[in-house]
C-alpha cells in the first residue's frame, strides 16, 4: 500500500471513529470501509455499472474490467523496477512462476542485459588471453561420421524440439 493510500485510509478511519463516537460508540471494528448507501455490503455489479463505468466514460477511458486495474498495478510495479519477488507478494500469487508467466515480459531490459553481459565476458577474455601467434592454427579434420536420423529423434537433437516462448519450460506444455 502506498503512503498516500495509507493516509487516505487513516483519514477515513478517523472520520468513521468520530462519527461512531458522536453516536456513543467507541468501536468501529465491525463497520465496513466502503458500505452501500443503505449501510450494507456493496454489490460488485452495481458498483461496476453505476459507478465505475460512468467514471471511465467521463474520463474518456475505454471500457475495462475492475480486474484490469489489478494487472495495471502489477505491470506498473514491474516497470518501476520492483523485484519480481515483491510483485509476487503484492499480487498474492501462489508461486513466483505465476508472476513471471504473467508479468515477466515487462521486466525492463531483462533480455538486453544478458546480451550485454556477453560483451563483458568477451572483454575479460581478451584481457586475460595471451598474445596470439602470427601463424594461424590449423583446423581439426571434420568428423565425417553422420548420425542417423532415428538416433537424432531418440536423443532429441535437430529440428525444433523446444518452443520459442522461453516462459514455457517443457515442449509438452
Amino acid at each position: 500500500m502506498s503512503k498516500d493510500l495509507r493516509k487516505a485510509f487513516i483519514a477515513l478511519r478517523d472520520k468513521q471513529l468520530l462519527g461512531a463516537f458522536l453516536k456513543g460508540m467507541n468501536d468501529i471494528s465491525d463497520e465496513l470501509v466502503f458500505p452501500s448507501p443503505e449501510g450494507g455490503i456493496l454489490d460488485p455489479d452495481n458498483l461496476y455499472h453505476r459507478c465505475f463505468l460512468p467514471v471511465l466514460a467521463k474520463a474518456g477511458i475505454r471500457k475495462i474490467r475492475l480486474h484490469d486495474l489489478r494487472h495495471t498495478f502489477g505491470s506498473l510495479l514491474i516497470q518501476a523496477g520492483a523485484s519480481i519477488v515483491y510483485v509476487k507478494e503484492q499480487m498474492g500469487h501462489s508461486s513466483i512462476q505465476v508472476t513471471v508467466d504473467t508479468y515477466g515480459h515487462l521486466i525492463p531490459g531483462a533480455n538486453i542485459s544478458f546480451v550485454d553481459q556477453l560483451d563483458v565476458v568477451r572483454k575479460q577474455r581478451e584481457a586475460t588471453t595471451p598474445q596470439q601467434s602470427a601463424t594461424q592454427t590449423q583446423r581439426a579434420p571434420k568428423d565425417e561420421t553422420e548420425i542417423p536420423a532415428e538416433v537424432v529423434d531418440l536423443i532429441g537433437g535437430g529440428g525444433r524440439t523446444r518452443t520459442c516462448d522461453l516462459r514455457i519450460m517443457r515442449p509438452s506444455l
